[in-house]
């Protein structure tokens, strides 16, 4: 269960461990990593199928724009029912692969792949894997499964320097096909590492579920690091990825809500940054991910929730109705005597507010998630908190569609954290022993919800 990523997102594709965006929708200028992402472009990434041609499934080379790439038990397609941006995209079928047949010889670090069904066919599953001497390969990430026709981005962190080979496995679904598209490779040198594990009370004790770190080229997974908590930004959706708090009685206190709506200027110089009117009139609620009101000990740690970076466009009874009761269900939690670490975050393109369906908002700024999740680690109040994970912890994972008619029943939407992790390629509780993490991220909680 290994996603730790350090993103660049190539040009013509917003990288997203959840739901890609296109990047003709949102083209900021940012000269600082314009010569990363045009030494990338350069190496012939991204590959979108384009050019090629091969239309049977039988074994056999095709060059594309990136370079000559194997195609086992899979073809070039540009049908109807091949999902795709351009006019092809790579079909997969039985558990078939794509693979280069070139090296990248600048490392590789997050590789994104975008994937849906073809047609009307059933979910499949598959992974990524890499060799640097092109015979023994590894895989990397976790198994991911696609189940919707419409593309979604998987981002996978390979990590890997010097000379690198991908391949593309299919590994479930049988004759089920897939469509692979849009596949971006970041440069990878082994210098930028993402911060230490925290100890006790930190906002990613239990990990940091995509390995973000503060550095400029990481342009969808920049990690900032708050007193208040912590967060993978992703720029070009103008939304975070994960948002990750540690809650105790100490963040509880008098304050007032501030309500101070605005725009994070902690971002790096030239980005985009979203203001707190950048939702008026889409239909959608500036929801938060850290609530306001696990931050009330003082007016700044408030104010801090109010922050744009700590938002995403969330229809309003899935805020206002649902994840409030589960925000009330964990303040009563924290009463009864325990802390908490909990890990919220977005996948998924397209959700229904009060306006309708909307994919993005804000000009083309903000992708609007499809789903919204949150992970919650229920500790009694102590020490070594890490160490104190076990079988017994209770650990709650939901999992939401971003639409209306919601209700404040919470509990009918829990899930494993596995299955969270297999929708969006995290590593959600990373910080813990893997035998532990086996154990209780396969687990669904059927405490109380009240």
């Amino acid at each position: 269960m290994s996603f730790s990523a350090r993103y660049l997102v190539a040009p013509l594709l917003g990288a997203v461990l959840f739901a890609g965006c296109s990047k003709s929708e949102y083209t900021p200028e940012i000269p600082t990593v314009a010569p990363v992402a045009q030494q990338i472009a350069a190496a012939g990434f991204p590959e979108g199928f384009e050019t090629g041609t091969k239309t049977a499934y039988t074994t056999g080379s095709v060059t594309l724009g990136s370079g000559s790439w194997t195609l086992n038990d899979a073809l070039i397609g540009n049908t109807t029912s091949d999902r795709k941006t351009g006019t092809q995209s790579a079909r997969v079928r039985n558990t078939g692969s794509l693979a280069t047949n070139f090296d990248l010889t600048t490392g590789a670090g997050v590789v994104t792949v975008q994937h849906a069904l073809y047609g009307s066919d059933a979910s499949s599953q598959w992974e990524l894997w890499a060799s640097q001497n092109g015979g023994t390969f590894i895989k990397k990430g976790v198994t991911i499964t696609t189940s919707s026709t419409a593309l979604s981005t998987a981002s996978i962190n390979v990590n890997l320097t010097g000379t690198v080979r991908l391949q593309i496995r299919k590994t479930s679904g049988g004759t089920n096909r897939l469509n692979f598209d849009n596949i971006t490779v970041e440069q990878y040198g082994g210098t930028t590492t993402p911060p230490p594990v925290a100890g006790d009370n930190q906002h990613l004790t239990m990990g940091n579920p995509s390995g973000a770190a503060a550095n400029i080229s990481m342009t969808t997974n920049y990690l900032l690091d708050k007193p208040q908590y912590a967060l993978s930004y992703h720029r070009d959706r103008g939304t975070p990825t994960w948002v990750s708090w540690h809650l105790d009685a100490s963040w509880r206190g008098t304050a007032a809500r501030q309500d101070d709506f605005r725009a994070d200027n902690t971002l790096p110089a030239g980005w985009y940054q979203v203001q707190g009117t950048s939702y008026s009139g889409s239909g959608f609620d500036r929801g938060h991910n850290c609530p306001s009101a696990d931050r009330t000990s003082t007016v700044a740690d408030n104010s801090a929730t109010f922050l744009m970076t700590n938002m995403i466009p969330q229809a309003p009874s899935n805020n206002q109705i649902t994840w409030a009761a589960l925000e009330n269900y964990s303040r009563t939690l924290m009463d009864q005597g325990n802390e908490l670490y909990i890990i919220m975050g977005v996948y998924g393109r397209g959700g229904t507010g009060s306006a309708g369906y909307f994919e993005t908002i804000d000009q083309g700024r903000i992708q609007v998630p499809a789903r919204v999740w949150k992970v919650i680690v229920v500790l009694p109040v102590g020490n070594n908190d890490v160490s104190r994970v076990s079988t017994a912890t209770r650990i709650i994972a939901i999992d939401t569609p971003n639409q209306q008619g919601l209700t404040s029943n919470w509990g009918q939407y829990r899930t494993s954290v596995d299955a969270i992790e297999a929708a969006t390629g995290l590593d959600v509780l990373s910080a813990l022993p893997t035998s532990v993490q086996q154990a209780v991220e396969a687990q669904v909680d059927n405490g109380p919800t009240t």
